[in-house]
């Protein structure tokens, strides 16, 4: 039972990290000011703890706690712009220190401004560019340098001061080399990201040109062409028309005028979608199945493993060729999700005609999730609803109330539609 408390407990502490991992993220200015305040209250908590140990000693008294924390806000506060202008952070921090360190002697605070003056080296070789921080970086560990061999009184060893000299060194070099190279990174990351966007809008934009040129060939083809015979056979038609009771004759020509224009724009045609039409596209001047073939489609999906049945309520009558085709490939679409991804071994296809309009309803005993119904493999919820939506029908899809998948499907069928 506490281990469970337990789980739960640090489940918990992970998302409210995550959280402000991502408030971090989106808001670095909040973010380096809440590390910025952290950072000094941590400093004049060390200060205090450091100060106690001089409270005894008259001869070198404990300065003012107000004076000291103006010096450490003037090195860790900048910190908060570390990101927006990082070399004058590190220049403002590192002058600072050092006159802090040279005006209140034994009593600086060392071990949280150090830290500090490491993230503004870091920042400022991370968010800055080359030929300015560079010179601002050799002034500044210059300083430091200075102010080690001048903080070491004469008889200190030399083999000390070298160490110190040496470890300084190292420490804003090591931090120096961490801080441009993940600046450099995130820069050439920032800049291929900038190409890709630039070069998909391209994509994009060559695409529509591509289209539109497309567009404009094809309504040229079908101006000069297809225009042409149609013209042809209504001048015919009107001319037929006038000769009829007059001249049989050239009301026959006419006629046989008519016929060829119209087979030739035929022919046209066929050439135009055979240049639209890529290999393996299905024809378009094929039969459209519609719900009279709903009896072979189930026939079809039917196997060892899943059964289809289908049932029709009321009085069967023709709903119009375009009903009729989106209404089979809604089912189509249900059955080949059900088949593929829901797991049934059985699934109901109920059609019902009331007065005004088709209800399809495809019901299986699956998992009930549904979820490849908008997968990219196939037409999908979305291609269903435009379906529907085509007619100014509805469709409703979601988990059946005893269990699987269900897809209804209300299309209008007004008397007299076509």
């Amino acid at each position: 039972m506490c281990s469970g408390r337990r789980a739960v407990s640090v489940v918990r502490m992970l998302r409210r990290f995550r959280r402000v991992w991502g408030l971090t993220r989106s808001h670095p200015l909040v973010a380096d000011l809440l590390l910025a305040v952290v950072l000094l209250a941590l400093a004049l908590q060390s200060f205090e703890v450091s100060s106690d140990l001089f409270a005894g000693d008259p001869e070198d008294p404990v300065p003012d706690s107000a004076w000291n924390t103006a010096w450490l806000a003037g090195i860790i506060l900048p910190l908060a712009l570390r990101r927006r202008f990082p070399v004058s952070v590190l220049l403002v921090a590192t002058t600072t220190y050092i006159v802090y360190t040279v005006v209140l002697g034994p009593f600086v605070e060392v071990l949280v401004t150090v830290i500090a003056l490491s993230l503004a080296v870091y920042s400022s070789a991370a968010h800055s560019r080359a030929r300015l921080r560079n010179a601002v970086c050799a002034a500044c560990l210059l300083g430091i340098i200075g102010l080690v061999v001048l903080d070491n009184p004469l008889g200190t060893p030399l083999d000390f001061r070298l160490f110190q000299v040496l470890s300084n060194v190292a420490l804003f070099c090591a931090l120096w080399s961490l801080g441009a190279a993940l600046g450099a990174g995130r820069r050439r990351a920032r800049d291929l990201l900038q190409r890709t966007v630039e070069l998909e809008r391209e994509r994009e934009e060559n695409a529509r040109r591509a289209v539109f040129d497309e567009r404009v060939r094809i309504a040229r083809e079908l101006h000069d062409v297809v225009a042409h015979h149609v013209s042809m056979m209504g001048v015919q038609a009107g001319a037929a028309r006038v000769v009829l009771d007059r001249d049989p004759g050239k009301t026959r020509q006419a006629l046989a005028s008519i016929e060829t224009s119209s087979r030739q724009a035929v022919v046209e045609l066929h050439r135009l979608l055979g240049f639209l039409r890529q290999a393996g596209d299905p024809d378009d001047l094929a039969p459209q199945p519609g719900l009279g073939q709903l009896p072979e489609l189930a026939a079809s999906m039917s196997g060892p493993e899943l059964t289809v049945d289908v049932r029709v309520e009321g009085e069967e009558r023709p709903v119009g060729p375009t009903v009729d085709v989106s209404a089979y490939r809604i089912v189509q679409e249900a059955l080949t999700n059900t088949l593929k991804h829901a797991g049934a071994s059985r699934v109901d296809v109920h059609l019902r005609y009331w007065p005004d309009e088709l209800e399809i309803e495809v019901v299986d005993d699956g998992r009930g999730n549904g979820a490849a119904l908008s997968g990219p493999g196939g037409l999908g919820l979305i291609g269903m609803r435009e379906r529907a939506a085509l007619h100014d029908g509805q469709l409703a899809a979601g988990p059946a109330t005893g269990g699987g998948f269900a897809v209804r499907v209300r299309l209008p069928t007004p008397a007299g539609a076509l």
